[in-house]
């Protein structure tokens, strides 16, 4: 374990199809640990979370919301509070959509905090990737062989970040950036090392740092963000909510906003899968426990049948914009 303790946290909600994966790839990246703080789960994905954290490949924390809060920020609560205990040094909280490139060295998170020892916080761009023209999701299947089809590069001003920051230098943390300072002046580097202005940590959510220009620029770390994934997948987020709570708007209907946005199929990328033989490795050995491998087989289950009685022709039609 190395002498600065990384972690690596998500907020989850019915995820059960694809936490198998993400937890395989980010393992491969060489994180101290993984902490999953899930809430409502109705996919049994709870049992599946549990069943890994027996293994001692996740710490597990189930979190009752309360009334009016949002799921995500009262999880970061929960996770900074866990964090804080276990004296963990860095903390990257992404979504079970977003997958941690780095293109430096041996593409490892300490790759990356070599060359940054110095900052409190470290912003990492989105890279946003599309459907790559699938409908249909078959359970069982990889997002990052699937999905290869990507924006062309960050856009200055337009894309958001996820931050890596130092635990000891924040009181608070959102899902995309900490919050109140404990140090004064916050030292903020790209993954480039290149100077950020600090500014932003004053926002609540500061999802994007100036100068905007140079935050996108970084070349040595992106996420990779499949915040679509197929058709039927993207409309399923109306029956689940959003990270904030959110639930009964617009966002996830096919031809929406956020759909033309997200939907980036302009380039191929398929820089990610340099990582592909060790997460298959490490995915055949979580397969390998039967009782992960009939959890995650009743959470695809369940998926099929959710699926099935949701996504009917009408409803597919009724949460589908005509182009204009």
């Amino acid at each position: 374990m190395s002498p600065e303790k990384t972690a690596l946290v998500s907020c989850m909600r019915n995820e059960g199809l694809f936490v198998l994966e993400w937890i395989a790839y980010h393992k491969g990246l060489g994180f101290d640990a993984i902490l999953i703080v899930s809430n409502d789960n109705t996919d049994g994905s709870d049992a599946l979370l549990d069943r890994l954290a027996a293994l001692g490949q996740i710490t597990h924390i189930r979190q009752t919301v309360p009334a009016g809060a949002s799921p995500q920020d009262h999880g970061m609560d929960l996770a900074l509070a866990w964090l804080r205990a276990q004296s963990f040094t860095w903390c990257l909280h992404i979504d079970s959509d977003e997958f941690l490139r780095i293109d430096l060295g041996r593409g490892t998170i300490d790759d990356l905090l070599g060359q940054l020892g110095r900052a409190d916080v470290i912003p990492i761009c989105w890279r946003t990737f599309g459907d790559s023209g699938l409908t249909d999701w078959t359970p069982g299947d990889s997002v990052l062989q699937r999905f290869t089809r990507s924006e062309p590069a960050p856009e200055p001003g337009v894309t958001k970040s996820k931050c890596l920051f130092r635990v000891a230098s924040f009181a608070r943390a959102t899902d995309h950036n900490p919050l109140d300072p404990l140090v004064e002046d916050p030292v903020v580097l790209t993954p480039d090392a290149e100077p950020l202005s600090n500014r932003s940590l004053q926002q609540k959510k500061s999802s994007r740092f100036r100068p905007h220009d140079v935050a996108c620029r970084a070349r040595n770390a992106r996420i990779n963000h499949y915040a679509v994934k197929s058709q039927d997948l993207f409309l399923m987020k109306n029956d689940r909510g959003d990270g904030q709570g959110k639930r009964g708007d617009t966002k996830y209907h096919i031809g929406s906003n956020w759909h033309r946005r997200a939907n980036r199929n302009d380039v191929e990328d398929r820089a990610i899968l340099r990582h592909w033989p060790d997460t298959e490795r490490r995915l055949k050995a979580l397969r390998g426990d039967p009782q992960t491998a009939a959890a995650e087989r009743a959470c695809q289950d369940w998926f099929s049948d959710r699926r099935a009685a949701l996504l009917t022709p009408g409803q597919r039609r009724a949460w589908t914009r005509k182009a204009s």
